[in-house]
C-alpha cells in the first residue's frame, strides 16, 4: 500500500515545479493536472506558503510564483534525463547549427545538477540513442525563424518553390513553424497577399530585419483549417506497387507528396504502399502521379483514372506523333 504522505509529497514538489514554469495556474487546472480536487490544490498551497515558498495569488486568475524566484537545481530521474538526451539528438539533426549549440549548451547546464552515477548513465546509453541527419534547410534558418516569430519581426527570403526554376524574394510575417518530413515556416507573405507555407529546404537566403509587424492573431491550426474550408478536397486512395518504383522515384514520391494533400499512408503485407490524400483538384494531381503511371493503382475516386489515362494518352500521342516526323524526316 502507498504511504500517502508520500503521494502527497511528491505532488508538492510536482506542484512547486509547475508553478515555475507557468506564469498562472487556476486551482481547476491543478485539481485536473494531479487528479484531485480543488480542496486539495487549496490545502496543498498553503503548505507551500507555510514553508516559505512566495506563492502569489492572483484573484479571480491563480497562483504563480514571485517574480525572480528560484528552487535550486532539481534531481531528475533517469527516465526525465534521457527524454532530454533524446530531445538534444533531435535538436541537434533536425533544427539548425545555432539550435543545436544552444540546446547542447542547456542539457550541459541540466548535466551539471545530476547525480554523478546519473551523468556516468546517460554516457553508457547516449550512444545507443540515435536520431539520423536530417534535412535542415540554411545553416541558421530555424533559430533566426523563431526569432522572428517570437518578437514579430519581418522576414526577407529568396524562396525557389517546387514549381520555380528561380529563386523569388519574399517578405513575410511569420506566425509559426512545423515540422513535416522537413519544417516549415507560416506566415503572411506580402508579395501574395496571404499566408504561405514554406519550405525551410527551399530558403536560398534568408534576412532577418529590424522591422516590427503588428503581431496577428492567427495560428497555425486557424491556418490549417482555414486551408481546408478553403479548398474543396476529395479524398484519394492510391496504392504503389513498391517493386514497380525506382529508387530515385520513390524518394522524390515521399519528398513531393505533402504538397498534393497526403494525410496517410500504410505499409502492406505484400510490399505495397497504401496512401490518402485529400486534394482540391483531380487533373492536378493527376501530373504528379505520370511518372508512376506503372506502378500505380487507384483505388478511389474512379474519376482520377480517367484523368490520368487521358493524360498518359496525350503524352503517348505527343510521343508517337514526335518521333513519326522525326522518322519521316
Amino acid at each position: 500500500m502507498i504511504d500517502p504522505e508520500i503521494t502527497r509529497l511528491s505532488r508538492l514538489v510536482a506542484l512547486l515545479t509547475l508553478l515555475q514554469t507557468k506564469r498562472v495556474l487556476t486551482a481547476t487546472e491543478l485539481a485536473h493536472r494531479f487528479s484531485v480536487s480543488t480542496r486539495t490544490i487549496y490545502r496543498d498551497i498553503r503548505t507551500l506558503e507555510s514553508a516559505g515558498i512566495p506563492v502569489v495569488t492572483q484573484e479571480g486568475k491563480g497562483y504563480g510564483m514571485l517574480d525572480g524566484y528560484r528552487l535550486p537545481p532539481v534531481m531528475f530521474t533517469r527516465e526525465e534525463a534521457i527524454a532530454l538526451l533524446t530531445a538534444e539528438k533531435l535538436a541537434t539533426q533536425l533544427t539548425d547549427i545555432t539550435t543545436a549549440q544552444l540546446s547542447g549548451a542547456a542539457m550541459n547546464k541540466l548535466r551539471a545538477a545530476m547525480r554523478q552515477s546519473d551523468r556516468d548513465h546517460l554516457e553508457i546509453i547516449a550512444p545507443h540513442i540515435l536520431v539520423l541527419p536530417g534535412q535542415p534547410g540554411q545553416s541558421n534558418a530555424y533559430q533566426q525563424l523563431v526569432t522572428a516569430v517570437t518578437a514579430h519581426r519581418v522576414v526577407h527570403i529568396l524562396y525557389r518553390g517546387a514549381e520555380n526554376d528561380s529563386a523569388i524574394h519574399r517578405e513575410i510575417e511569420p506566425i509559426g513553424l512545423y515540422l513535416s518530413q522537413q519544417w516549415h515556416v507560416v506566415g503572411y507573405c506580402r508579395l501574395r497577399q496571404a499566408f504561405r507555407d514554406f519550405r525551410l529546404d527551399r530558403i536560398q537566403n534568408l534576412l532577418l530585419s529590424e522591422e516590427v509587424f503588428a503581431a496577428r492573431p492567427e495560428t497555425l491550426q486557424q491556418y490549417w483549417a482555414d486551408e481546408a474550408r478553403r479548398k474543396s478536397r476529395e479524398k484519394v486512395i492510391i496504392r504503389f506497387q513498391a517493386v514497380a518504383v525506382l529508387p530515385a522515384l520513390a524518394q522524390h514520391l515521399h519528398d513531393t507528396k505533402h504538397q498534393y494533400g497526403w494525410t496517410h499512408e500504410e505499409l502492406l503485407p505484400d510490399g505495397s504502399l497504401e496512401m490518402i490524400f485529400f486534394i482540391g483538384s483531380l487533373p492536378y494531381l493527376a501530373t504528379w502521379l505520370l511518372p508512376y503511371a506503372g506502378a500505380v493503382t487507384i483505388l478511389e475516386p474512379i474519376e482520377l483514372r480517367k484523368h490520368l489515362q487521358d493524360l498518359a494518352q496525350r503524352a503517348y500521342d505527343f510521343f508517337v506523333l514526335r518521333n513519326l516526323d522525326f522518322l519521316l524526316k
